[in-house]
Order: structure tokens, then C-alpha cells, then sequence
């Protein structure tokens, strides 16, 4: 019997040692073929000349504002400096801030390509193309410009510099500068599903806010007893003063966490990010309350329109806005920011005061929002 068995054990372990039939596991792919036969021996190998790639940054981390410019920086250099120039190329790609903290699959971790360049050559993609550049300053400065950042720039980019076989690459975060607050819909609380509290939140001229963000939020002072969804789409809420209800009295301040929910079938509020605004934010005087659609047409009268709670937030955030009059907002809710506390404009916190969604036929101001900079007439 075993000699009619060997036969087959031997095809068995043959078929098992094939290259072809060996377990692939998963790998970094940047899109490049390398190919370098100036240095081999005929057979297909390269032999290692004795000249070291080095790809570095000295930050890893880069914050700035949004409709503004930024660099993130990333060098190289080779040890020993080679007598004679080398070609090398390199390749820019992002990966946006709610992939960082989604669950590790293929598709959530693939990186978008921002730029590739090759000697003077350069090619930028998608919403990216005619916003970046490579800065150039000394040689082998490869940092990355970017122009105009948006909302969704923020993420991990990553400085990948290529040489023959030779791939180095170092990371760089990019994060906005802003504020992150909670909303609720106008038919009460928690009404959104996933993909409603991302509309929800871009109407207000907002993006869900990412874990990081909420994180920063709560450490400066964030308290909000009502759960909502992030960018990753995970549901938590941020808690500095324990109590009965949020979480309970035993457990320590911090973010509580639903973990990940139904994206469809799961209905919270939303906590939403908004930075720096291109325009004005301002409150309308004038001469008479207002219900919400002479508020809205009195904006549009003053050659503006009703500003968003994300442009109201974002205003009393990075500007300091602070007026102790409450007025309508676009999406029928009613607040006013503080950012100098005093008697009779609420708490003794600074915050964007909010009336919830009154009916429609109440009187009170308006938050008007002008694109450019020009001089307003209600300010």
C-alpha cells in the first residue's frame, strides 16, 4: 500500500512547492514597474552599489486652515551622494481621514494618487489637479504645495521616493483647523441614518467629524449627552463631566462609544466639523424682528444670503464672532454665538447658543453670510 502511495505524496508535495499554488499574502502596490538592468549580471539579479536612499520629514504632523496654502514637507538624499545624477521619481498619494480609522480592509485602506513627477515631469489627479505642486526649494526636496485646501483635504499623505528597486517613502498627517458641533434634524433627535447625517452636515457647509476631531473637541471642553455619527462610522458622543444618564457617574470623562452601527438602519444625530469660511458672517440689523422667510429674503436683500450653522460655528470659532442677539439660520434653527460671556446672553461658557427650531412665524434677527469680503451695510 505505501508503495502505491508514494507515487501520489510525491505529485502532492511537487504540486505544493509550485510557485503558482504558494499563498499570496497582501502587498503595498504604488502603481510603479521597476526595471533596472544597468547594473545586473545577466540573471535577473541587481547587485547593491553601496548608495543608501534616505526619504525623511520633519513633520509628521501639519495643521492649517481651510481656503489656505500648505506644505507638506519631505526630503531625500542619498549616502554617499552619488558622483553622477540619478533619476528618480516620486509619488505623492492620500488616504482621507475617515479611512485612517475604518476597518482594515483593501478597500478602505487604498490610498488616492495626488501627483507622481519624473525629473521635470508632473501629473496631478482628481480633485487635486491644478491645486498642488512640488515646492523644489534645494534638491531633493520633494515637499508637497497644496492650494485652496477644502474640507476633505485632511487625511495621510504619503512621499514616496522611487530609484531603480530603491522605494522609500515617509508619512505626512494633514489637519484643519476648526470646530466640531453637534446637530440634530428639525423633527427631532436622532433622526439619521449614516448617509443623512453626511448631507446633513454639508448642507451646514460641514463635514462629519472624524474621531481625531471630536477627540480634540472634547479635550478642549466638549460635553454633549446625545450620540451622533462620525466620518468613520462609528457613533460616540464626548462626556468632561460624568452623570447619570450619559454614560453614568462610574465611569470616567472621555468619548463613549457605540462602536460601529448599521450605516442604514441605525439612527442617531451627527456631530459635524467646520472650519474657516471664504465670506462674512454677520447679524443683520434692522428695524423690525423677523419671521424665517422675511429673515431669509431680508439677507438676500442685503446681497447675501441666510448663513449655515457650520458658517456660524466656524465664525464664532475663527473669528471671534460674538453678538448677544438670536437669529435665524438656514436651516430654520435659531442661535447666536458668545465668545465673551455676560449677564443675560446664557451661560458663563463661551458656545453658540442654540433656540432649537422655533415655528416659523416667530420674530427674531438674522445670521446673513456674503461670500466676498466687501463692506456690509448690516454690520
Amino acid at each position: 500500500m505505501l508503495g502505491l502511495l508514494r507515487p501520489l505524496l510525491a505529485a502532492c508535495c511537487t504540486y505544493l512547492l509550485l510557485p503558482c499554488c504558494r499563498a499570496r499574502t497582501p502587498r503595498f502596490y504604488n502603481g510603479f514597474h521597476y526595471q533596472d538592468i544597468s547594473d545586473g549580471n545577466g540573471k535577473g539579479e541587481i547587485f547593491f552599489n553601496g548608495v543608501r536612499l534616505h526619504v525623511e520629514s520633519p513633520q509628521h504632523s501639519v495643521s492649517a486652515t481651510r481656503g489656505s496654502s500648505v506644505i507638506l514637507p519631505c526630503h531625500f538624499h542619498y549616502e554617499p551622494e552619488p558622483s553622477t545624477p540619478r533619476r528618480t521619481r516620486v509619488k505623492w498619494s492620500w488616504l482621507p481621514a475617515n479611512a485612517i480609522s475604518a476597518p482594515a480592509s483593501p478597500v478602505a485602506l487604498r490610498e488616492t494618487e495626488v501627483m507622481v513627477a519624473i525629473g521635470n515631469r508632473h501629473r496631478s489627479y482628481g480633485g487635486f489637479r491644478g491645486r498642488v505642486r512640488l515646492r523644489r526649494s534645494v534638491p531633493g526636496d520633494m515637499s508637497l504645495v497644496i492650494n485652496e485646501l477644502q474640507l476633505n483635504d485632511t487625511g495621510r499623505y504619503r512621499c514616496e521616493v522611487i530609484d531603480g528597486l530603491e522605494d522609500e517613502s515617509v508619512t505626512v498627517d494633514l489637519e484643519l483647523r476648526g470646530v466640531v458641533f453637534p446637530y440634530f434634524s428639525q423633527k427631532g433627535r436622532y433622526r439619521f441614518n449614516f448617509l443623512a447625517a453626511q448631507e446633513a452636515c454639508e448642507r451646514q457647509d460641514a463635514t462629519l467629524a472624524t474621531f481625531e476631531q471630536l477627540y480634540t473637541a472634547w479635550d478642549e471642553g466638549l460635553d454633549w449627552c446625545n450620540a451622533g455619527w462620525l466620518a468613520d462610522g462609528t457613533v460616540q458622543y464626548p462626556i468632561t463631566v460624568p452623570r447619570e444618564g450619559c454614560g453614568g457617574v462610574d465611569l470616567e470623562a472621555g468619548l463613549r462609544s457605540y462602536g460601529r452601527r448599521h450605516r442604514i438602519l441605525h439612527l442617531y444625530d451627527a456631530f459635524c466639523f467646520s472650519a474657516s469660511v471664504k465670506g462674512t458672517v454677520y447679524f443683520l440689523k434692522h428695524p423690525s424682528r423677523l419671521n424665517f422667510t422675511e429673515a431669509s429674503q431680508a439677507c438676500v436683500s442685503d446681497g447675501s444670503q441666510m448663513a449655515g450653522v457650520g458658517q456660524l460655528y466656524a465664525a464664532w470659532r475663527m473669528t471671534g464672532l460674538d453678538r448677544c442677539d438670536a437669529g435665524w439660520l438656514s436651516d430654520g434653527s435659531v442661535r447666536y454665538p458668545i465668545t465673551r460671556p455676560r449677564a443675560h446672553c446664557g451661560p458663563a461658557e463661551p458656545g453658540v447658543r442654540s433656540f432649537g427650531f422655533p415655528p416659523r412665524h416667530k420674530t427674531f434677527g438674522a445670521y446673513c453670510y456674503r461670500e466676498t469680503r466687501q463692506q456690509t451695510s448690516g454690520r
